[in-house]
């Protein structure tokens, strides 16, 4: 699972390409964290994860307390978090997380997309029985025995726990995302970022020509402002 995941992660991050889009996508991550738990990320998981991430991305540290900064702002716009669901061209499976603040432009976009790549926008729940969602911490072993620490894990909702080159990466489900975080940190385990994927149950082999058109409306979407986030079914 891991070799997968780091490669679906490193294709996202090229085809976001400039840091300005990756800054401005975990920005929104930042914003709506602040929204839900407040602004002190001692007591706003959600928001210590975003700041994780932030910095394993590099984003400078002005940026992120700007975001947090904004945020606070009660008159500050809010992004709400809306899932999509469709299907693309030889049975590809999609599901597309935005975060906007204007559903009507969403919504008209992901549809446009899906219409002039061959595929089509479906209703809520469609796809979503496709995917399970899963939780991935990348975290610093240091001296840590694996085993041992994977001993340690499995109150806290452990599933799997690799190495993949110089990374480890620990797997949970998606409602024991805190209880890990939180074993994590008490264990004093380093998290470098921490990022929520749905993976397909099944996945779909295609031709290389076949590859290119859903690589097409995948690209489309991932280029999209409001799009944060896009899972598929294909090995790609």
């Amino acid at each position: 699972m891991g070799r997968a995941f780091e490669f679906r992660k490193a294709r996202k991050m090229k085809r976001w390409g400039k840091m300005a889009v990756t800054f401005t996508r975990i920005g929104k991550e930042i914003s709506m964290a602040v929204k839900e738990g407040g602004a002190d990320p001692d007591n706003n998981s959600r928001l210590r994860m975003a700041m994780k991430n932030a910095k394993s991305e590099n984003m400078p540290k002005d940026r992120v307390e700007a975001a947090i900064k904004k945020a606070s702002d009660k008159d500050a716009s809010a992004y709400e978090e809306v899932l999509y669901e469709g299907k693309g061209p030889y049975g590809l499976s999609l599901m597309i997380e935005t975060a906007t603040d204007n559903i009507n432009r969403t919504v008209a976009n992901v549809r446009a997309i899906f219409r002039k790549n061959g595929g089509e926008l479906g209703t809520s729940g469609s796809q979503e029985f496709n995917f399970e969602r899963k939780c991935i911490f990348k975290i610093e072993q240091g001296e840590r025995d694996i085993e041992e620490l994977e001993l340690e894990l499995i109150d806290f909702g452990l599933e799997e726990i690799e190495q993949v080159e110089d990374e480890t990466l620990v797997y949970t489900g998606f409602t024991d995302y805190g209880n890990m975080q939180k074993g994590l940190e008490e264990l004093g385990v380093e998290i470098s970022s921490v990022d929520i994927e749905r993976i397909p149950h099944q996945t779909i082999e295609l031709t290389e020509e076949q590859k290119e058109e859903c690589n097409a409306i995948i690209e489309k979407l991932e280029e999209d402002e409001d799009v944060q986030n896009v899972f598929h079914n294909a090995v790609l």
